[in-house]
């Protein structure tokens, strides 16, 4: 007999049963909703957005009507990316909702307890105000060492979180910088972080170029540091969308994965040298005369003459001092010395014939002449013929007809030479014409539901919203700040075809501030903004070290789990033990709120108060969230939220309402801003209100004002961020999402698939949501046409020029062409393969991880990144026999991150129940180790047991010689659930805590290890 899951959903839950059953599935053909075919009239439905990885699918939301609890979730069949598909976590997300785990109240863990007490919300949010109150008052500073104004809290740090709402992040980061906190940090900066700066040197902006439906046009797909068909699988329906037309897939990895099952070649490298393996790709392209001139020419900085200044010797680029011994770094640059030769105008030389010695692509050619495909064997241990033919099949995409693009993911972000890697392929894109088209982009396959979203909105401690910048103590003034973040844009406009972009940050910075404080004079707003001391980085290991020696009073944990996610998880947790307090917000207790009673503590011993904060889960709550293709999609509430749970926003508005509250009636430290945060902005009668915030967000006109003959109402939504002003008439929470909710009402709300024949070609969905900026789906695509705009491939045409206008996608920029250059947002117009902004080199540049099996390696003297963050008294295993293994961290399709809500997923845990280890059959007979033995894996930092897993997928490699073994773990378990502790501990208990030069993101992806049987 057949039962459909529909009919078995309506009797049980007749007979009070409530069970969930998913749309799961990759079938390229897209799926119909049950709940189209058999109304439940006793349930209301709701559309809503997944929140696990950053691919966005849409939902489907049941909800009884009369408990009000949620029976049944599957995919949005109407959902342009998932259409109605899930994978097996997005497929259960009812057990996150339904879960007796969740705890019914707020918690309390006192000083020295081994348990903690339930207690009221009121009691908790008063008890947290009190300390944020007398912590702030303590620590805070008016003025640096250098008696320059600073205006901050150094007691009190923050990390938290990408699992937020839009809305949320925004009104968090606004608390944050109002109580005057500079520790604030996210999980981007442990996953993403390497993106942005790669991108925005790269082409101007930190975000996936394209989208995800526009993978179907591809025709080669290079799945490099990541594993899309188990990490991000609805993603990989579109990969297969591209291959049915005739698109070849390769996978480059140290492991044979899910993804290169399905590839059409597979070649395996050594962890840790992917420069290598690139920069033998660029020299291939450009030996054998691969690439796109006329895109090279039109769109990039190839022509551009480079500064007699600018040298690169054995491994070190002109400008290199080595940090001291107490220095986080190991050492800076001084990157002026890597400018461009200007003419009078201070604009930069060019030879479009790309022959003069000094132009950047023939120093490029330089550079990478070194990486020959022996060398480069030699590096990464590929097979040669392999290497050859992914050379081979990837540089033939650089044809006006043809297009490639990468998939990448944390096995790219997540290294000391993070924004290296990603910076080395995106000039790959630009020398074979695949930044701007159909099928190309660089693409980051963001890991989390609003990891996007949350960088935009600014929970990294460098950036405001819209990537505005945090500044620092030497900019003592409004004016100031704004003459030193405007000064090469303004120089760079110069040149009448250069767009400078940046030259208008004055009306998005003023717009800013007006939204946080709207009655504030634009130089006061100006100086209640925290500052950061120049120079100085305050990164997710920074923090965790200042918080191991004790600098910080009080902590939050919103939404993050650091006991179990950041490297050298050990150290975080005996940092923890540290603090006064600490605050964590979650759906489940969790390794970090319940650090004090895990492995190795002794409760009794430590001080630290926690409070912790149930949430509402992702189908209970309103808000909007961004995907990694910069969709913003509103999701709605369904269930109630679950015993007393909050959301997230609920929770914010009501302890800075407390906190405000103690400062109104007591007095305190610099009040101002506390008392003129736009707080009442953000609510209406029955607390928080998504929509104020997004209006907010949006922004309004302040008062009346006329631009170019139209005159716009005070209280009016601001139509276009075009239109805002740098006078504090406007407001803007983030001008990057002006035109999201406008005065026609929310656009990230819409859900029709209406497009016009260009654009349903390409499947641009311009009317389902809203993406940033102006709903533009695919970046930077006025470089898909020449300079009289016509596509170089009129078979696949992002937009055209008509002759009076642009059709297709929203253009890059609306002028005709010719008249501006593509690359809007960089100074000079142009995508840039030289890239002198970055910290570690305008040229990737191959080096080893801190720590390798090599003391050297044969294309310089310089073993490791001379600039990148490392702490000196922590030991970096290289060359060490006592840890003989490379070691790696990777996912699994039924976990996410640390597990913390997949593990309390009966049917997922089910799936995947504990920890492992991945090790060849070479490996596994010279240890004795067998299928399923228990093993002990140890770093120089800890050790933890796991499952050994011997398989073919993992084989050794022949490095310089040497034979060199690597072993692969998961890093979603814990200690905490399962609660019998059958699970095992977290892999990151076993990772350095090392970090990128540009953005500090830590180098889990690769460290030294060794294997014993248990």
């Amino acid at each position: 007999m057949h039962i459909s899951r529909r009919s078995f959903i309506k009797a049980t839950a007749a007979s009070g049963i409530a069970a969930a059953f998913g749309g799961l599935g990759l079938s390229l053909v897209p799926s119909v909703s049950q709940a189209k075919l058999l109304p439940l009239r006793w349930a209301k439905q709701t559309t809503s957005v997944c929140c696990f990885c950053a691919v966005g699918c849409g939902l489907l939301v049941h909800t009884d009507k009369t408990s009000h609890r949620a029976v049944n979730v599957e995919g949005n069949p109407d959902h342009p990316v998932n259409e109605g598909s899930l994978c097996s976590k997005g497929a259960s997300i009812y057990q996150v909702a339904e879960n007796a785990e969740r705890p019914a109240t707020p918690m309390y863990r006192a000083p020295y307890s081994d348990a903690w007490q339930p207690v009221s919300w009121d009691w908790a949010l008063t008890e947290i105000a009190r300390r944020i109150k007398k912590d702030r008052d303590a620590s805070f500073r008016f003025q640096n060492d250098m008696g320059l104004t600073v205006n901050r809290c150094d007691g009190i740090a923050s990390v938290g979180s990408a699992a937020l709402d839009n809305e949320e992040c925004w009104v968090f980061q606004s608390i944050l910088r109002a109580l005057g906190l500079v520790w604030i940090e996210h999980q981007a900066r442990i996953c993403h972080s390497s993106t942005v700066p790669a991108l925005a040197e790269s082409f101007g902006r930190g975000a996936m170029t394209n989208h995800w439906n526009d993978i179907q046009h591809s025709d080669c797909v290079l799945v490099m540091g990541s594993n899309a068909a188990e990490n991000h699988p609805i993603s990989f329906k579109w990969v297969l969308r591209a291959m049915e037309k005739g698109a070849k897939l390769i996978s480059i990895d140290p492991r044979f994965t899910r993804t290169s099952a399905k590839a059409d070649l597979y070649v395996q490298i050594r962890a840790g040298t992917d420069i290598a393996v690139l920069g033998g790709l660029i020299n291939y392209i450009i030996e054998n005369d691969l690439i796109q001139r006329d895109y090279v020419v039109s769109h990039t900085n190839a022509p551009f003459l480079v500064s007699d200044s600018f040298s690169f010797k054995d491994g070190l680029f002109s400008g290199y001092k080595a940090g001291s011994k107490d220095s986080h770094y190991q050492g800076r640059y001084n990157k002026s010395l890597w400018d461009f030769a200007k003419d009078e105008n201070g604009l930069p030389l060019k030879d479009e014939t790309l022959a003069h010695p000094r132009c950047v692509y023939q120093l490029l050619k330089k550079h990478y002449s070194r990486y020959d495909i022996d060398t480069v064997v030699s590096v990464s241990g590929a097979d040669k013929q392999g290497l050859l033919e992914f050379y081979r099949q990837y540089a033939a995409t650089g044809k006006p007809d043809k297009a490639g693009t990468i998939m990448y993911a944390m096995g790219w972000t997540q290294h000391t030479v993070g924004t290296q890697y990603i910076r080395t392929m995106a000039m790959v894109q630009l020398l074979l014409g695949n930044i701007g088209v159909a099928g190309g982009g660089v693409n980051a396959l963001r890991g989390e539901s609003n990891v996007q979203g949350s960088t935009d909105h600014a929970l990294l401690w460098q950036s405001l919203p819209g990537y505005l910048a945090v500044p620092d103590a030497t900019h003592t003034s409004y004016k100031k700040h704004l003459e030193i973040k405007t000064a090469p844009h303004l120089a760079a406009a110069k040149d009448p075809k250069s767009a400078a972009w940046w030259q208008y940050y004055p009306k998005y910075m003023a717009s800013f501030l007006k939204s946080m404080y709207p009655q504030a004079e634009l130089a006061d707003a100006y100086n209640w903004l925290p500052k950061a001391d120049q120079g100085k980085t305050y990164t997710w290991l920074e923090l965790f070290d200042a918080m191991h020696d004790g600098e910080f009073k009080g902590f939050f944990a919103w939404g993050q789990n650091p006991a179990c996610s950041g490297a050298h998880a050990g150290k975080n947790r005996e940092a923890m033990a540290k603090l006064d307090w600490m605050v964590n917000v979650n759906i489940f207790d969790n390794e970090t709120g319940s650090f004090w009673r895990g492995p190795g503590m002794q409760p009794e011993k430590i001080k630290t108060e926690v409070f912790f904060l149930p949430c509402c889960v992702s189908i209970e709550k309103e808000g909007s969230i961004t995907n990694s293709g910069r969709w913003m999609q509103w999701r709605y509430a369904g269930p109630d939220p679950r015993g007393a749970a909050r959301s997230d926003g609920h929770i914010m508005v009501e302890l800075m309402e407390k906190v405000r509250a103690m400062y109104a009636e007591e007095g305190g430290t610099f009040t101002a801003p506390i008392e003129a945060l736009s707080l009442d902005m953000w609510r209406d009668q029955k607390g928080y209100n998504p929509h104020n915030v997004a209006r907010l967000i949006n922004g309004t006109f302040l008062r009346d004002v006329t631009i170019k003959g139209t005159t716009y109402k005070k209280g009016q939504q601001v139509p276009s961020f075009a239109l805002l002003q740098d006078d504090g008439s406007t407001c803007s929470g983030n001008w990057l999402y002006c035109a999201s909710y406008t005065d026609e009402g929310n656009m990230g709300e819409r859900q029709s698939r209406q497009q016009s024949p260009e654009q349903e070609k390409l499947g641009l969905f311009p009317n389902w949501t809203w993406c940033w900026p102006l709903n533009r789906r695919i970046l930077y695509n006025r470089a898909s046409c020449d300079l009289t705009g016509k596509p170089y491939n009129p078979q696949m045409p992002v937009i055209s020029w008509t002759g009076e206008k642009w059709t297709g996608d929203v253009p890059d920029g609306g002028w005709k062409p010719g008249e501006k250059y593509s690359f809007i947002m960089k100074p000079h117009g142009h995508g840039r393969i030289y890239g002198p902004g970055l910290e570690d080199g305008p040229f990737p540049e191959h080096y080893e991880p801190m720590e390798t099996p090599l003391k050297s390696h044969p294309l310089s003297r310089q073993r490791s990144n001379p600039a990148c963050l490392s702490f000196n008294d922590e030991y970096k295993a290289v060359a060490d026999p006592k840890f003989p293994y490379v070691a790696t961290t990777f996912r699994v399709t039924e976990h996410w991150q640390t597990g913390l809500m997949t593990r309390h997923m009966p049917w997922l845990l089910e799936a995947q129940p504990q920890m492992f280890v991945e090790l060849s059959e070479e490996l596994a007979r010279k240890l004795g180790v067998g299928n399923g033995d228990k093993v002990v894996v140890e770093s120089a930092r800890g050790s933890i047991w796991a499952v050994g897993m011997v398989t073919e997928r993992v084989k050794p490699l022949r490095i310089l010689g040497k034979t060199v073994h690597q072993i692969s773990m998961p890093w979603c378990f814990g200690w905490f659930m399962p609660h019998d502790g059958s699970g095992g501990d977290s892999s990151n208990l076993l990772t350095a805590a090392v970090g990128d030069a540009n953005t500090g993101i830590p180098e889990t992806k690769v460290f030294m290890a060794n294997v014993r049987k248990a």
